[in-house]
């Protein structure tokens, strides 16, 4: 039998571990002179401030930081210890941190003299290879194996390869992989502007401070823009902190903290207080009427927002056009799917830019810009729409590319993913539409010489073909996906739903609303049944850049490096 023995508070305090357990920022952190973040040392056990003396290149840690961490005995209210020390600035070099047997290495670095005048950062979210390839064969056609024009995603003098893991896990999430972008810092899967500690309130993690907060700080405009609800993972990585990308309440409360110039995208519901039709919001604060009080010019139409931009009065902007997401072009163009009828006049995000690009100018110390084409990643498992929202992508960064133009080439373009999606264009589809097909649809596939070329219709001035339902079609299929019925066919009616809940809690099967369509066959998937979708995959994604400071982006990068690019071209750690 196990003796047990109780030992006083001290005596506990004596023999726990001396070591700690993490250091934040983490081990090979490039950090910008200048910007702040959270120093925290973590214990894995009770601790006694002196037990453990922690230093910076030998020296006390306050010393080098200029002050002292505050004490947390019992973190969480567990036999846990920490050191957290809030908003630390430090001077370019090299900083080793010791705390017993645990050390981590921090590179700080300065950026030398502003190249740009204004940065703008376009993410086309899960935006992969095929979905760009689909994109250029729709818009620009293809005559004997060559293109018959080129992207305006592709047409940019630097390219690179960009490597998107996060700090937990080879896989990322919108979250932790569009806080890389905007804070040069790695994070985990949900968490964006944080590192994800081991306690469980989502806003008490240690910061990094984002490209928004640091544009503003410089007196710089700040527009974030999508066509996603505005507090989705990447617009809200650009100005905010949380563990949980899902706190939509609280990421609305920090926009209003943060005060974005332009602000636009849907997500109206967590805008609204709690008892007004269409609210989300766990509380009764109206930030529309506190953005509003604020100086805020609200819009909710495309008509609206085009008299915005035609107002030389328009300062700060907020534009809210759906309770949700907004629609995509499939169906906000041409099909009426989605819930176009419940908001017919959305804007495209073209109009969006346009407007963004107007109002920011008008700051003499210029402006960073993040416009995200958010849909495509969530038509993980609906080819066509993700292809439209691509060629939309590509328009937004064109008519950017002729105003950046236009003004002397001052702006930086950057266009990237945030993620990757395991993708792949195999060749075509050849199928008429018939009701009732003669042959098997899996046997309609073709491969190689029988993939032949797609026959849609010629592009219209912006790019999109009328019709998706033609007799030979783009193949493109996921490499990871859930139980669901594989039609072949577009879905001419509403965005696809592969698959929906099944009776245990937690778990999907096929949405059996495709069960009947003629051809469709089950398609067994290689995923848990906890997934309801396709999901991410860990190729790198294609980074493209044009404009004073692309020259950086070449071979292959990592996603934090994307950071350094924008700041060392506005010059936001510039020691001189």
């Amino acid at each position: 039998m196990r003796a047990i023995v109780t030992l006083p508070v001290a005596a506990f305090f004596m023999l726990s571990p001396a070591g700690a357990q993490t250091i934040y920022p983490l081990d090979r952190a490039d950090i910008l002179a200048a910007a702040r973040f959270d120093f925290k040392v973590e214990f894995p056990g009770l601790q006694k401030p002196e037990a453990t003396p922690v230093t910076i290149n030998g020296e006390p840690y306050a010393k080098v930081l200029g002050r002292a961490a505050q004490f947390v005995e019992r973190e969480d209210g567990k036999d846990q210890s920490a050191l957290i020390l809030r908003d630390v600035v430090l001077k370019p070099g090299t900083y080793k941190v010791q705390a017993g047997a645990a050390s981590v290495t921090w590179n700080v670095y300065s950026t030398g003299p502003r190249k740009a005048k204004n940065v703008i950062l376009f993410i086309g979210d899960g935006l992969s290879p095929a979905h760009r390839i689909g994109a250029r064969l729709l818009s620009k056609g293809i005559a004997e194996g060559k293109s018959l024009g080129k992207l305006a995603i592709d047409d940019m003098p630097h390219m690179a390869l960009v490597a998107t893991a996060g700090s937990d896990s080879i896989i990322t999430d919108s979250a932790n992989s569009a806080s890389a972008y905007a804070t040069g810092h790695k994070s985990a899967v949900n968490a964006m502007g944080v590192y994800a500690d081991r306690t469980a309130n989502p806003f008490d993690d240690p910061k990094v401070e984002t490209i928004g907060e640091l544009v503003k700080r410089h007196n710089m405009a700040l527009g974030i823009v999508t066509n996603t609800e505005s507090q989705d993972a990447t617009p809200a990585a650009m100005a905010t902190h949380t563990r949980r990308r899902s706190t939509y309440d609280q990421i609305v409360e920090q926009y209003f903290d943060v005060k974005p110039d332009v602000l636009m995208g849907g997500g109206l519901a967590n805008f609204l207080p709690g008892k007004a039709d269409g609210s989300k919001r766990k509380d009764e604060t109206d930030y529309l009427a506190k953005f509003k009080d604020a100086g805020y010019r609200y819009v909710s139409t495309a008509t609206e927002l085009s008299a915005a931009g035609a107002d030389a009065a328009t300062g700060k902007l907020l534009g809210l056009f759906a309770l949700g997401n907004m629609d995509g072009v499939l169906d906000r163009k041409f099909l009426k799917g989605g819930t176009v009828k419940k908001f017919p006049d959305q804007p495209d995000l073209t109009d969006q830019v346009k407007t963004s690009l107007n109002l920011l100018s008008k700051n003499p110390n210029g402006f960073f810009l993040m416009v995200e084409s958010g849909l495509i990643d969530k038509y993980a498992l609906d080819f066509d729409r993700a292809v439209y929202d691509t060629i939309m992508l590509d328009n937004a960064v064109r008519q950017t590319k002729e105003w950046a133009k236009a003004r002397g080439d001052d702006t930086l373009i950057l266009v990237v993913s945030d993620h990757n999606h395991p993708n792949s264009l195999i060749g075509t589809i050849n199928d008429d539409m018939k009701t009732t097909p003669n042959v098997p649809m899996r046997e309609r596939v073709g491969t190689y010489e029988k993939a032949g070329f797609p026959n849609y219709p010629a592009p219209d001035a912006e790019g999109y073909p009328n019709r998706v339902d033609v007799s030979r079609r783009i193949a493109i299929f996921s490499a990871a996906a859930p139980d669901y019925y594989e039609t072949f066919r577009p879905k001419l009616d509403n965005p696809n739903l592969p698959a929906v809940e099944g009776k245990e809690k937690g778990t999907y099967v096929a949405n059996e609303q495709y069960k009947d369509v003629p051809g469709a066959m089950l398609r067994f998937g290689n995923l848990p049944a906890m997934m309801n979708a396709s999901v991410h995959s860990g190729e790198d994604v294609i980074l493209t850049a044009i404009g004073p400071g692309s020259e950086r982006v070449h071979g292959s990068m990592d996603n934090t490096e994307v950071f350094r690019v924008m700041v060392e071209a506005l010059g936001l750690g510039n020691s001189e």
